[in-house]
């Protein structure tokens, strides 16, 4: 299992209000801040665990483009919300959310990429 995620990004403040905007449907938030010698990094998560950070990137740690992230959804109804509040907040749709049959019956995502260039997506696995 993977217990966290740093993200590298070129505007931490943009991104920050980015992510915090889009992930609401899904139960995250910010949870913790705090500043380390090459910057301020930013926790979030569901349920008082962050595991999704956010940093600022720097010469040794490039804001990486391309990449995928997939957040996990408990609906549907919220990976349409995250869709629709990533679209609402600058990303540029990258699969508009819908059943997915070719990963497995009951698999349903929507895909944006992020003002950094990353590809995310959110994903439930149950029927509705």
């Amino acid at each position: 299992m993977i217990d966290h995620l740093t993200l590298r990004v070129r505007d931490l403040d943009a991104s920050k209000a980015f992510y915090s905007k889009v992930l609401k449907p899904l139960g995250y938030e910010v949870l913790m801040e705090f500043d380390f010698p090459d910057g301020k990094f930013c926790g979030m998560g569901a349920k008082g665990k962050p595991d999704f950070w956010l940093a600022p990137q720097s010469g040794e740690h490039p804001a990486p483009t391309g990449q995928h992230i997939a957040f996990r959804a408990e609906r549907r109804a919220q990976v349409d919300e995250f869709h629709r509040l990533a679209l609402q907040a600058g990303a540029k749709d990258d699969g508009n959310p819908g059943p997915r049959p070719h990963y497995h019956a009951n698999y349903y995502g929507a895909f944006v990429v992020d003002p950094n260039g990353m590809h995310i997506e959110a994903c439930s696995h149950h029927p509705e």
